[in-house]
């Protein structure tokens, strides 16, 4: 899997991946990334003693939860995954993820090249990210998908 573009925000994360196995099981890839984000999310709220926040992230998990041993609840259960066949819809997605800090209630800057958690730059300013190591999509997909779409 590559992570062709993302964005972090406060309350979700948008990406866009590229699986050259199509075989691979998208819902178990991202089930075992929030699993292991939530055990590390976790173990450091506990370091930093925030137990105001924990306290929220325990009242989360339904009595099941519970009963099967789980402590807290760090996501939502579902994701929404929409595959990419045309140029058209990727350059839209590409273009909703980017925009995404500065549209709606968000404001989380003025231009959305200077929000830090973002792979616009990437893209924009040819700027690596220093924490993501990134494919470039047009590498990949533009010979790939149709682009009159």
């Amino acid at each position: 899997m590559q992570t062709l573009a993302f964005v972090i925000m406060p309350n979700h994360v948008h990406l866009l991946l590229y699986l050259e196995d199509l075989t691979v099981d998208l819902n178990k890839m991202v089930s075992n990334g929030k699993r292991f984000m939530a055990y590390e999310l976790i173990k450091r709220l506990n370091e930093q003693q925030r137990n105001d926040i924990l306290l929220i992230l325990r009242d989360g998990c339904s009595e099941i939860e519970k009963s099967k041993g789980q402590k807290h609840r760090a996501f939502e259960p579902s994701f929404d995954a929409k595959p990419v066949f045309t140029n058209k819809f990727l350059n839209q997605k590409l273009d909703y993820i980017h925009h995404n800090p500065v549209m709606g209630k968000w404001s989380l800057c003025s231009e959305f090249t200077d929000y830090p958690h973002s792979s616009a730059n990437f893209y924009l300013d040819d700027k690596r990210h220093s924490c993501l190591n990134m494919m470039d999509y047009r590498d990949y997909w533009l010979g790939k998908i149709p682009q009159n779409e």
